[in-house]
């Protein structure tokens, strides 16, 4: 029927996005302001069933796992308490011909991953020429000029992970010298040195600016769970193990902010903070990696799409680090991480605060600080890979395209777009009436201007669905055509059977 082409142009994506109220620039009529965005009607549909989806897979569907809404400002001793304080920065350099500013650690990443990409290319290349008698992992294994790369990739990581532990700055920037790093704007390797910046936004809380405190905004939203341990603990009547989940906004003073909203000052997490019984941290760490890699094929990503990725440097609180990755327009990049992060921070804040932060275990008879394995997913980062899996261009038979949002039906923003053939004849009369039947249940849209035809390609690049179109014979039959969106398929269905046929093809549960 068609043929499909997946874009792996940002651009487009970001064009798309605006063109059809996702996203829009902050600000826009003041020229905008740097790395902050605005949701249009349709981007914060999105992002809210984003955001539900999450929510009932964490919350709901675990009795052990228990929500909370912290407030975006803490008590300052909070980040003292953390860390954020005195180690929450970024290692960042600057193009003294661009005058442009990078983070050091990206660039050496960006650079292992281009030899990765040469390994692929390399394996893609045998496999046309073998065929299907391929085996993919021998020829890693074996092949020279496959071996010779991976063996750069891991002096490379070696060198740059007891870079990262030493907290040496000089090797970082040799090592940049040493892999002939240019700068992208201005093809040069004039670089400065690196250096450390912190990335907390701070302000003041109080009437008088002599006599106020400061405070930051928040960087990271898993503070606010560990505060509230034993508020939660002593109110939920859960056991260990259990969870702590949250969605909220973070802020980070990010130097280089890029790639559209993948990296951004204000953005949203949902994390969990998954309280376990020492010395079975490692059991539940693995249990939550495979679980939330499972959760992201559910948004209809592929494996080849997905991938975990060990963490080079461990965090100072962690003895476990992953992330899951997503083959985003401009490559693999993080798009959750799963930490295991000891005791920490609970004994950090215990420490701090003079509270006992413990838990009485009525099996060992005993009481202890429990260790955390963290979940944390980026709402605006998923938003993305959602966006770039479903942006298709599709060329029809009759030789025509149309841009379609393939996004998974329990996603879209709007579900069901009710369209009369006519603006006459009692047709906006009779997709009233279905619409005001549907509306309860579901974000609709009714459109009544242009063709049948532009009104389905504008609903196929809102992701809609499905398309109900009300015509003559719907008067006397009481049926109406329900299209599917990525088919193209029509089916004749009764009125009476809109509400049952709609809601088991938006069930999230079906996916």
């Amino acid at each position: 029927m068609s043929t499909e082409t997946k874009t792996t142009d940002l651009q487009v994506i970001i064009s798309h996005c605006k063109e059809y109220g996702f996203i829009f620039p902050s600000s826009e009529i003041y020229d905008g302001l740097g790395a902050v965005y605005d949701y249009g009607p349709y981007g914060i549909e999105l992002k809210k069933n984003i955001q539900e989806y999450w929510w009932k897979s964490m919350v709901q569907l675990h009795e052990n796992i228990v929500g909370l809404d912290a407030a975006i400002f803490m008590h300052p001793k909070t980040w003292k308490a953390s860390g954020h304080v005195d180690a929450f920065s970024d290692p960042m350099i600057d193009n003294k011909d661009s005058k442009k500013r990078y983070r050091a650690d990206v660039l050496i990443e960006d650079a292992m991953a281009k030899i990765e990409d040469k390994i692929s290319k390399e394996a893609d290349k045998a496999h046309k020429k073998f065929g299907d008698a391929f085996d993919r992992a021998m020829f890693l294994k074996t092949n020279p000029n496959v071996l010779r790369n991976q063996e750069k990739i891991n002096t490379i990581e070696a060198r740059f992970k007891a870079a990262l532990e030493a907290n040496d700055m000089a090797d970082l920037k040799q090592l940049i010298i040493d892999l002939e790093i240019v700068c992208p704007i201005s093809g040069t390797r004039n670089w400065t040195d690196v250096r450390q910046f912190n990335l907390m936004f701070s302000t003041q809380v109080g009437s008088v600016a002599e006599e106020s405190d400061t405070i930051y905004l928040r960087p990271e939203t898993a503070q606010g769970i560990f505060v509230n341990f034993l508020n939660v603990l002593n109110t939920s009547r859960q056991r260990i193990p259990f969870g702590i989940a949250q969605v909220g906004k973070a802020f980070r003073n990010e130097i280089v902010a890029r790639q559209f909203i993948f990296r951004t000052r204000e953005f949203e997490q949902m994390e969990m903070q998954f309280f376990v019984r020492p010395g079975t941290e490692m059991e539940w760490y693995e249990y939550w990696k495979n679980a939330r890699i499972a959760w992201h094929r559910t948004l209809g990503f592929a494996d080849s799409d997905l991938k975990f990725h060990d963490h080079i440097k461990l965090a100072f609180y962690a003895n476990a680090a992953v992330d899951i990755e997503y083959n985003f327009p401009f490559g693999f990049k993080e798009i959750e991480g799963i930490h295991s992060r000891t005791d920490y921070d609970l004994k950090q804040h215990q420490e701090f605060s003079g509270k006992r932060l413990q838990y009485f275990d009525p099996e060992l008879n005993e009481s202890y600080v429990p260790y955390v394995i963290e979940t944390s997913i980026g709402l605006n980062r998923t938003f993305l890979a959602v966006m770039s899996n479903s942006y298709k261009v599709e060329k029809l038979e009759d030789g025509s395209e149309r841009s379609v949002l393939s996004i998974p039906p329990f996603l879209a923003p709007i579900k069901v777009a009710v369209l009369p053939l006519m603006k006459k004849d009692g047709l906006p009369e009779k997709a009233r009436e279905i619409m005001n039947e549907l509306k309860y249940d579901h974000m609709c849209f009714y459109d009544e201007k242009d063709s049948i035809g532009k009104r389905y390609r504008r609903q196929d690049a809102l992701g809609t669905p499905f398309c109900i179109t009300i015509d003559h014979d719907s008067l006397t039959d009481n049926k109406v055509t329900i299209r599917d969106r990525d088919t193209m398929k029509q089916e004749r269905v009764s009125v009476s059977e809109l509400r049952a046929i709609v809601a088991q093809k938006v069930d999230w549960r079906r996916y």
